[in-house]
């Protein structure tokens, strides 16, 4: 039984898999809220936040995301991001809970995301630096599958995006 359910997994056509969004439901982040800088980051107006378009491990190439998203464990995230330099930009950080949720969108799935801003995506978890309140081995994740959040555990690999204070 366990085969045939993973075959006939692979036997989805693969638009099966591709983002699904309802257009009847207005964009919760629609991409005028943005300043695309050209340098691989993005300006959030609304928050005041500059985001890096890709995930950590991809290379910003021909105004897309390329390559593997690498997935880290809670603490390898946060000394990634602690001294990185990225556009010529110091000050990255791992986002907490509130701002990595500000950037999914609510009439999308698979991802969760505005892929105009943030492209390739994986539909999956994201670190964020707010912990456990009650369970000091998780943290909250947010899920570009379905804009939901969870608290996982530390030692979990999981993607990481990072964000900084726009000047």
């Amino acid at each position: 039984m366990k085969i045939w359910i993973t075959l006939s997994f692979l036997l989805l056509p693969l638009s099966a898999l591709a983002q699904t969004c309802l257009t009847s439901i207005s964009a919760t982040t629609p991409t005028t809220s943005f300043v695309i800088n050209g340098d691989g980051t993005v300006t959030d107006n609304r928050l005041g936040l500059m985001w890096m378009r890709c995930s950590l491990g991809q290379t910003w190439l021909n105004n897309s995301c390329s390559g593997e998203p690498l997935e880290l464990s809670w603490q390898q995230a946060l000394v990634n991001a602690h001294g990185y330099v990225y556009a010529n930009q110091t000050g990255w950080r791992v986002p907490n809970v509130k701002e990595l949720a500000s950037i999914t969108e609510g009439q999308c799935v698979r991802p969760a995301i505005n892929t105009s801003i943030f492209p390739n995506t994986p539909a999956d978890d994201f670190w964020t630096s707010s912990p456990a309140v009650n369970d000091p081995q998780r943290a909250w994740v947010i899920a570009f599958f379905n804009s939901s959040n969870s608290i996982k555990d530390k030692s979990l690999f999981v993607y990481t995006r990072l964000v900084r204070t726009a000047n």
